[in-house]
């Protein structure tokens, strides 16, 4: 398949720039892959479209404030790390801009001295391997130092951080945020169990690399980065039992669905376990466990819009990005959302 196939037209005033005040507001695309029948809803209803005994699994990652911008310690020459993932305790692997300036070696400062870090390396694509020095907790000193890595297309500053997390955050880890998990509110959750939906949690760090633009003609060529997720006993046993029982498996993103198609493709069913996933999932691919997606509208072009049609299928992912187009949905991070049933 080549890229271009998921290629679409959006008006780039359609590009969220800001979180809307109640997250359980935005709009809800309901897109049936049976049919291709589409519903225009707003997220709080989507407890009508779950039933008891169905699972809706969460992605509980929280987002690293892991933009830095700090000077080069000789000449003060200004510099940005958005860092990446920790490879050890105070090494990571971080993006640099301007590049030109962090050479092997080079060291540069932030916040008057509280922090320190050394490239000592080289990654992927350009990236850069860096240990930090610093005195005390560090991840105190990044909460106070640095920002959230917000996405380019998102040029307005964000007054609250918690807003580019989710109510039910945990686990820091992320370069980017699960945003399909933005719209819910605790309240909206209470709701969801009180109906006898099962909640559980998986965790997937983001990385960017899940946002990076595919730059091959065929897709079947590109080269998903590895992400680290964790999946454990309570959730496993949750999940199989409703697949058991012939209920649904709902993944609340893209991050959450492919954890689960991922650990499912390794072990041949879900299984208790950790480690890195670079799972691909475009059209063709056989659903092992998600039968369910609820997700944001995505770049074009993008894996995810990739993932999305491989379960409603291109044609019907193709109409229901147009339909949102003309109807004027938000997109992507802090857009609306569509529930794929």
């Amino acid at each position: 398949m080549e890229t271009k196939d998921f290629d679409f037209y959006l008006p780039e005033e359609l590009i969220a720039q800001t979180p809307l005040e109640n997250r359980d507001n935005s709009r809800l695309m309901v897109l049936d892959r049976e049919t291709g029948k589409i519903e225009h809803k707003h997220f709080y209803d989507i407890v009508e479209f779950l039933n008891p005994g169905d699972c809706l699994v969460l992605n509980d990652t929280r987002v690293l404030p892991a933009r830095l911008i700090g000077e080069k310690e000789v000449t003060r020459g200004k510099i940005e790390f958005l860092l990446l993932k920790r490879i050890e305790l105070d090494t990571w692997e971080a993006l640099v801009k301007p590049g030109k300036k962090a050479k092997i070696g080079s060291r540069f400062v932030f916040g008057d001295g509280l922090l320190h870090t050394e490239v000592v390396g080289m990654g992927e694509e350009g990236s850069r391997i860096i240990k930090f020095e610093y005195d005390g907790v560090f991840e105190e000193i990044l909460d106070r130092l640095g920002q959230m890595p917000l996405p380019p297309y998102i040029t307005e500053a964000l007054e609250d951080k918690e807003r580019y997390q989710t109510v039910y955050s945990k686990n820091q880890g992320s370069a980017a945020a699960p945003t399909a998990g933005l719209h819910f509110t605790k309240e909206l959750l209470q709701k969801i169990e009180n109906k006898g939906i099962k909640v559980v949690y998986i965790t997937l760090h983001v990385g960017l690399g899940t946002f990076r633009p595919v730059k091959v003609e065929k897709i079947e060529e590109h080269k998903m980065h590895s992400e680290f997720y964790i999946l454990d006993d309570k959730t496993a046993s949750i999940i199989n039992n409703a697949k058991k029982q012939g209920n649904k498996v709902v993944a609340v993103g893209t991050t959450s669905c492919r954890t689960l198609e991922s650990v499912a493709y390794t072990y041949g069913q879900i299984k208790p376990s950790s480690g890195w996933t670079d799972i691909f999932i475009y059209p063709g691919y056989s659903f092992k466990i998600v039968d369910n997606l609820i997700t944001n509208f995505h770049l074009p072009e993008s894996t995810l819009i990739m993932l999305v049609s491989a379960l409603a299928g291109q044609d019907r992912t193709l109409n229901a990005y147009e339909t949102a187009v003309k109807e004027r949905y938000r997109f992507f991070s802090f857009g609306d959302a569509m529930f794929i049933k």
